[in-house]
């Protein structure tokens, strides 16, 4: 019995994550077509129509894992879209997510509610990209 009960929280755990991370996904597609596609460009392969007007070459997002032994760069992609970390990995072109996230919600959830919306951002941004890297 207790067996039973174990496994099926594993079973419902993981779904739950599962169904969480494509809703994360979902979510950072978007955002990315908002915010990032005009540099990145829609598949970010870096060919967005601002992409000419940058002073940094502006990278292809689909070869982060390429470019990194086959392994996602989560801590470092997550540091990058936040920018508030100090990682400036495209120079000072690229815009302060992290701040411009928590700027939607500080009048409405306050400085730690704000912030938990931004980590929520980012995180499905990060999670989204992820999910574009070339094999």
């Amino acid at each position: 019995m207790r067996f039973a009960f174990l496994m099926t929280a594993a079973i419902l755990t993981g779904s739950a994550f599962t169904a969480t991370t494509a809703m994360a996904e979902e979510t950072g597609e978007s955002l990315y077509m908002d915010a990032c596609a005009t540099c990145h460009g829609a598949a970010g392969m870096g060919e967005g129509p601002m992409a000419e007007f940058m002073s940094v070459n502006v990278p292809n997002l689909q070869e982060l894992a390429q470019n990194n032994d086959g392994v996602f760069p989560m801590l470092e992609v997550i540091q990058i879209i936040d920018g508030r970390t100090g990682v400036r990995g495209h120079g000072s072109e690229m815009p302060v997510w992290g701040r411009q996230f928590k700027g939607e919600m500080l009048d409405t959830a306050g400085i730690y509610g704000s912030e938990i919306y931004a980590r929520g951002k980012v995180l499905s941004l990060a999670y989204y990209l992820e999910s574009i890297q070339n094999e």
